[in-house]
């Protein structure tokens, strides 16, 4: 597949190279489901705990012609099954091939040495391998997890939400919202964990002020937490000193729980919480919550209104699929989410769109944007649209993965006229390429409030009461 087979028919947007992975996907599937020779193939994400996901494929026949294409085709698709439902152990049922390629990309030396890492040690503290299996009879069998959390609103709350940026706080009683405020903070490359020990205990205490008492408390972050233990986190990724990390990091909920008397505290990650407060706004399931702010948070509820025990943490997962994609500074691949829907992918198009930002802080940045916006800029205008050609273009490849009837978008990306102009043009694009999506996936926004504070309030409804 060329390169101008994948691009955009149009050059009105600031980012014209951009090569939907949606598009590289469908192009894929049509070659193979036309193709007599292709076969059927299995990925298997198992974890630890017997937790794993099987994704099924139709695959070209590997060699010759096709052979780097199905490298492409393989390799992005496990890199966003990693990251949207995450395993260690990766099963592959298919050309032997295909398994040894993979297996040397995503290892200690490979291209994708940060998912070898991360994935592996940090989240599930066991080596990421790679397993090639002739026969679907010795696949590990699917087993997937999911919880009922979140919608419990009786008794004085406290929810908060910790971003790259800013915490957000609410206070909350019997679901009515009392309180809530928003303070900027710098935490991604403190080395100190006392940094972000002492700013979660003032914005804890803020909305403390608040409420008669503290009934349960609940919050969001971005990583993985597991029954309240920090196993990975762009929030205290300036720790890097393990001793430190194992010390003061690990268990920093836990013992913050403690100092309120050991309450009902439950923190998870930040994108289950953006679905949780998909599913309070809108009172349905099938929901895909989207989170555009620092970074990219994501979280998902099931057809059954459940929340699954995946990752989903879309801002590592591939959209772009052009070579010389810009790169994430954290993981070093090419083509993420987070260049695309979050304060990062403003501060790219910034340039392009006439502003000489020079180092300005990147939530600085989007303020000067939207402020611009308001007073009639043309490049400001651009840089929504542009974020909203990209967001129509990669839901289709959501709903690939997801399935998937509503999206509902949070975060200061989406906040004031930015945010609808960046909905109107994602919706033109479904109409215009993925006509039969756009009548079947409904885009959400909640009210202004919700898009700035909704994770902290829908975090609040975590805990059960005991």
């Amino acid at each position: 597949m060329t390169s101008a087979e994948l691009k955009l028919k149009t050059s009105e947007t600031l980012d014209p190279g951009f090569q939907p992975a949606s598009l590289f996907f469908q192009h894929y599937d049509e070659q193979a489901s036309q193709n007599p020779e292709s076969t059927r193939t299995i990925l298997a994400l198992a974890r630890p705990d017997g937790t794993c996901f099987h994704h099924s494929m139709r695959l070209l026949p590997d060699g010759g012609e096709f052979s780097e294409l199905n490298e492409r085709f393989i390799e992005r698709t496990l890199k966003f099954l990693l990251w949207m439902q995450g395993g260690s152990q990766i099963h592959f049922y298919g050309p032997r091939r295909l398994a040894d390629y993979l297996r040397a990309i995503y290892s200690a030396t490979g291209a994708r040495v940060f998912d070898f890492g991360f994935i592996g040690q940090k989240i599930f503290r066991e080596d990421l391998t790679v397993e090639h299996h002739d026969s679907t009879a010795t696949l590990p069998p699917a087993l997937d997890k999911t919880t009922t959390l979140g919608g419990h609103l009786q008794g004085c709350r406290i929810g908060f939400d910790l971003g790259g940026s800013d915490r957000k706080t609410a206070a909350v009683i019997d679901g009515k919202v009392v309180f809530s405020e928003e303070v900027p903070w710098d935490p991604y490359f403190q080395s100190d964990p006392n940094y972000h020990l002492e700013g979660i205990r003032q914005s804890l205490q803020s909305a403390a002020e608040h409420l008669p008492h503290v009934d349960a408390i609940g919050g969001s972050a971005a990583g993985v937490y597991i029954n309240n233990e920090v196993r990975a986190a762009s929030l205290f990724r300036g720790v890097t000193d393990a001793n430190v990390f194992e010390g003061q990091v690990r268990n920093i909920f836990k013992d913050l729980a403690k100092e309120w008397n050991d309450v009902p505290f439950d923190v998870i990650n930040d994108g289950e919480v953006t679905a949780l407060a998909a599913a309070l706004s809108l009172k349905t399931h099938s929901i895909l919550g989207i989170a555009m702010g620092t970074s990219l948070a994501a979280g998902y509820c099931d057809p059954n209104g459940r929340i699954t025990s995946w990752l989903n943490e879309l801002a590592f997962c591939p959209v772009d699929m052009r070579p010389d994609a810009p790169a994430d500074e954290w993981s070093g691949d090419v083509g993420c989410g987070v260049q695309c829907f979050s304060q990062q992918a403003v501060a790219r198009l910034a340039p392009a769109a006439g502003f000489d930002f020079g180092n300005m802080p990147f939530p600085e940045q989007l303020v000067e944007v939207q402020m611009a916006l308001l007073e009639g800029h043309t490049g400001a205008a651009r840089i929504f649209e542009t974020i909203g050609n990209y967001l129509g273009h990669c839901l289709p490849l959501y709903a690939r993965f997801y399935p998937l009837k509503h999206v509902l978008l949070l975060g200061r990306v989406t906040s004031g006229d930015g945010g609808e102009i960046l909905l109107e043009t994602a919706r033109e694009v479904l109409h215009a390429y993925y006509p039969e999506l756009a009548e079947s996936i409904k885009l959400h926004t909640p009210d202004e409030t919700n898009k700035r504070h909704g994770q902290a309030i829908a975090a609040a409804s975590l805990p059960a009461l005991v």
